[in-house]
């Protein structure tokens, strides 16, 4: 090897960034959108199985609520996604600012149990007021397959 000549770097590997943030407007197509954007995301991660169904539910009836709750002079919702601390969060922001409300729903009501359902599926949820609106936010408990806990499977990067 001449004196000149320098050892090819090792290229070193990215872990993927541990937040993913989107902004769509507030319309009937974002939960849709939402749901397709988290799905992305779970790919990354990658994160799949029961745990990425309970994440895409929650996303759905979070976003859902958002587009309903909002004025009609903030069209768009913020969605963000963060995987850190053995826990996904997901996080929906709108412009609403009244605080979402558990419905008891009868047998036969189609609608009301958004909240019920992220309630029985989270491993924790609530709401941040902001000065221009709310998030309202949902966690899921991730583990390793090796690990025993409820939740689902994480398969390990």
């Amino acid at each position: 090897m001449s004196a000149r000549a320098r050892p090819v770097a090792t290229r070193l590997t990215t872990n993927p960034l541990p937040a993913a943030a989107h902004r769509f407007p507030g319309d009937r197509r974002c939960p849709g959108q939402a749901r397709r954007a988290l799905r992305q995301q779970l790919e990354i991660w990658p994160i799949d199985g029961e745990l990425a169904d309970s994440a895409e539910l929650l996303l759905s009836e979070l976003v859902t609520n958002a587009v309903q709750a909002q004025a009609s002079d903030a069209p768009h919702v913020g969605v963000r996604f963060v995987w850190s601390g053995g826990h996904l969060r997901l996080e929906v922001q709108d412009a609403s600012g009244e605080l979402p409300v558990m419905n008891d729903a009868k047998e036969d009501d189609e609608c009301g149990r958004g909240l019920v359902l992220v309630d029985a599926l989270a491993s924790g949820w609530g709401i941040d007021r902001g000065a221009t609106g709310r998030t309202v936010w949902a966690e899921l408990a991730v583990c390793n397959v090796s690990a025993s806990c409820g939740a689902a499977a994480l398969h390990s990067p």
